[in-house]
């Protein structure tokens, strides 16, 4: 076994792209106990700094409203249910990434709708009224909230534009005037406010170039880009399902550096670039999303997507999410990394786990990271899956480390695993008979099931340095955090006396494990194991 011996000087730094902004459905949603709930629940365990979904100025907000009074049209613009909306997401202490969409009906020229909740897709029937709504909106919430506070929330126009189904024909000009309009009336608020776009699909990199040059041509402001990633190939439907192919976790990472490389050379090169929705599969009801496979196989993705762009929002972080129709059980396949009820999936221990590596890095490849924060090691390590995008290639996988560990003369040795088995409500929930309303007891079990298995030992260090022998289990994540021992053991302590004998019973001093061993290693873990040796 080959081991590698990590140096004590950092390489990068961990960049903070990966919890920049998460993805949400639609705006109202948020009105609902169990969105905020499981909110909560993220933001203590992640901490995400931004906040992006649809539907802020679609009908379910109510933030346009037609009326007459003395025999002329007028219009209200009523901010009841936004101001609910982000006073939640403050006192969670998150921030709105702000998408100016859809088109509130009683202002649409057209009828096409997207979506279960039906977003108005088509352009405004006047472009006054739209420059009228746009600024009256960011006005209300600088005025609310501060333009201090505003000047934070990227402010993104239209979901999509370069799809038919989001936009009407999917028109580049018309869009180009939608955010022309939209540009020059958040700019009229305060110039300082930050606006972009396109948000354009996977498919959209043709349009990139030449938004670029139409801003450029109209003096357009544009503070950042924008673009989405997925990897998930045509769907095949099943009821209530859909199941896809995908492409390499890699592709991710080629989607997240494209936007700079098309841009290079154009009036918007050197922009932020912000990825404002990413995933595997682009449906909500994809069952990878709620396995251990779906969080090996974004692990690289979130270790090295700073490296490419500004931010890289995953979609979504829960399931109250709407978009093909209420979901009709607890695990239907939903973006989210909590299930309904705040049950956590495998990908969502991925996102917690990286909460707590540190800033800097030490040592990257294909399968962990190492990072340092003080005199605390954390290493983040995964099973690869294969190139094919599925299986992994083998059942097993190992990995070993020589680590720094300073003036230190042991470690203190925290591991917390999810794999098929461990860590995996999903599973759990397919022993129970995939019960689709599962009773409170269930719920119960699933969130205990849902938790990591977690281990500690204490690492002797030789020399500056202590050993780290990882055994992964297939679809494996596991978060291993090393601190340094500062032995207060007073010296008349022996743990051989602690059933009275008198010092000869063979029991290791001082509280160590005999042979290094994390709890709950290989035999009793399906393949994983944790050994850590001076």
């Amino acid at each position: 076994m080959t081991r590698t011996v990590v140096g004590d000087a950092a390489i990068a730094r961990l960049t903070p792209a990966w919890r920049a902004c998460v993805g949400t459905g639609r705006f109202d949603l948020a009105l609902r106990r169990d969105y905020q709930d499981s909110l909560a629940v993220a933001q203590r365990d992640i901490g995400f700094r931004h906040l992006r979904g649809h539907g802020l100025l679609s009908d379910g907000t109510g933030v346009h409203r037609r009326y007459a009074y003395h025999d002329a049209d007028h219009v209200r613009y009523a901010f009841t249910y936004v101001d609910q909306v982000v006073d939640a997401y403050l006192e969670r202490g998150i921030r709105p990434f702000v998408e100016l969409g859809f088109m509130p009906t009683e202002m649409a020229s057209g009828d096409a709708t997207v979506f279960w909740w039906r977003g108005n897709i088509t352009p405004p029937g006047s472009w006054r009224e739209w420059a009228d709504l746009v600024r009256s909106t960011v006005a209300h919430l600088v005025d609310r909230y501060g333009i201090a506070e505003v000047r934070g929330w990227p402010i993104e126009v239209w979901n999509e534009p370069d799809l038919p189904f989001f936009w009407q024909g999917a028109d580049q000009d018309g869009y180009h005037r939608l955010y022309e309009v939209a540009a020059h009336a958040v700019k009229e608020v305060d110039a300082t406010l930050q606006v972009g776009g396109p948000a354009l699909s996977p498919a959209g990199d043709d349009w990139l170039p030449r938004f670029a040059d139409f801003a450029a041509a109209r003096d357009v402001p544009v503070d950042f880009v924008s673009k989405h990633a997925y990897t998930s190939k045509p769907a095949r439907h099943v009821p209530f399902g859909t199941r896809q192919r995908l492409a390499p976790a890699s592709s991710l990472l080629e989607q997240f550096a494209a936007p700079r490389k098309l841009l290079a050379g154009t009036a918007l090169a050197g922009v932020p670039v912000h990825i404002t929705e990413f995933n595997s599969s682009y449906r909500p009801d994809n069952p990878i999303h709620d396995t251990a496979w779906h969080a090996a196989y974004l692990a690289p993705v979130l270790a090295a997507g700073g490296e490419h762009v500004d931010s890289f929002s995953y979609w979504t972080f829960c399931d109250v999410f709407e978009e093909v129709g209420v979901p009709t059980a607890l695990f239907h396949g939903g973006f989210g990394l909590l299930a309904h009820r705040q049950i956590k999936k495998p990908t969502y221990h991925l996102y917690a786990f990286l909460a707590r590596l540190g800033d800097e890095i030490l040592a990257r490849a294909d399968d962990h990271l190492v990072t340092r924060d003080g005199d605390r090691l954390a290493v983040l390590a995964w099973h690869p899956v294969s190139t094919d995008g599925f299986t992994p290639a083998d059942r097993r996988h190992t990995l070993a480390l020589s680590l720094p560990a300073g003036p230190a003369t042991a470690m203190y040795v925290r591991r917390a695993t999810v794999n098929d088995e461990c860590g995996n409500a999903w599973t759990a929930w397919r022993e129970m008979g995939s019960p689709a309303s599962p009773r409170p007891a269930q719920v119960d079990a699933l969130r205990e099931a849902a938790e990591p298995v977690r281990g500690h030992a204490r690492a002797p260090v030789a020399h500056g340095r202590v050993v780290l022998d990882l055994v992964l289990a297939a679809h494996e994540v596991t978060l291993v955090e090393l601190t340094p021992v500062a032995d207060e053991t007073p010296p008349w302590w022996d743990d051989r006396e602690l059933l009275g004998a008198d010092g000869d019973g063979g029991a290791v001093p001082g509280g160590a494990v005999p042979g290094g061993a994390v709890p709950g290693g290989a035999d009793e873990r399906g393949g994983s194991g944790t050994e850590v040796s001076g």
